[in-house]
């Protein structure tokens, strides 16, 4: 089953740019209040259902793009509706491990991986029934832009933190595998929103991709289109897409 939700954070993206066909289009009215938590807690609360229910069929792996990472805490959830306990392999240019008292820009969507792990459960977590994921069960692959307070943080943290090119053994049960596509080098990806040199091919990432999807242990498969649209980044993903 394949899913598309045309967000970023809580902005409808209804033109988003996604390299997948999808089976269904998950865009539910958002409440009109100004907390972007609570609209963003509708949102992930109607991914968890639609992925709970894909699992429950035993359609996996379930394929979830979207316009950021944060949606991965809906796609987790809904893993943990139908039973499963998941741990998580994490492909990100970025830690995406900071924290509203450590951003310095604030930007919600540097926070999932952390939010997945135990941080702030009162924003999204206790809303949508998701539950903490221990850090020794998720792997941070490449991460090599990374703020001060976010290389700390892994310092002392039992998230995994690895390189494309070495993985080592990956987490044990069910995965999530999450892709946000800025862990390609911009060189090679057109379009990106956050750009950060210096990074692996997507000759490369696709391989570790295939790799872990090979190992049948791959439940829900999340995307992240982060990049502009009509700029060529689409159409160089979906290869590796169509074949998850």
């Amino acid at each position: 089953m394949r899913f598309l939700v045309p967000y970023h954070l809580d902005e409808h993206l209804p033109e988003l740019d996604a390299p997948i066909d999808p089976d269904e289009v998950i865009a539910p009215d958002l409440p009109d209040v100004d907390d972007p938590w609570a609209r963003m807690a509708v949102l992930y609360d109607t991914v968890a259902e639609r992925v709970a229910g894909a699992l429950r069929r035993a359609d996996h792996p379930v394929v979830v793009a979207s316009g950021d990472c944060t949606t991965s805490l809906g796609v987790v959830a809904g893993m943990q509706r139908a039973g499963f306990e998941p741990s998580i392999v994490w492909f990100d240019a970025h830690g995406d491990v900071q924290t509203l008292e450590t951003s310095a820009s604030g930007y919600l969507g540097g926070m999932p991986l952390r939010m997945l792990t135990g941080y702030g459960r009162h924003l999204i977590a206790d809303r949508i029934g998701l539950s903490d994921i221990p850090e020794e069960r998720a792997i941070l692959v490449d991460g090599r832009d990374l703020d001060p307070p976010e290389a700390e943080f892994l310092r002392t943290a039992r998230i995994r933190h690895r390189t494309v090119d070495d993985l080592g053994d990956l987490p044990g049960g069910p995965l999530y595998l999450h892709l946000d596509c800025d862990v390609v080098d911009p060189s090679d990806l057109p379009g990106l929103l956050f750009p950060a040199p210096g990074g692996p091919s997507l000759h490369t990432v696709s391989g570790a991709i295939r790799d872990i999807v090979d190992t049948g242990r791959v439940a829900a498969f999340g995307l992240a289109c982060t990049w502009h649209n009509d700029q060529g980044a689409a159409a160089r993903m979906r290869p590796l897409v169509d074949s998850v």
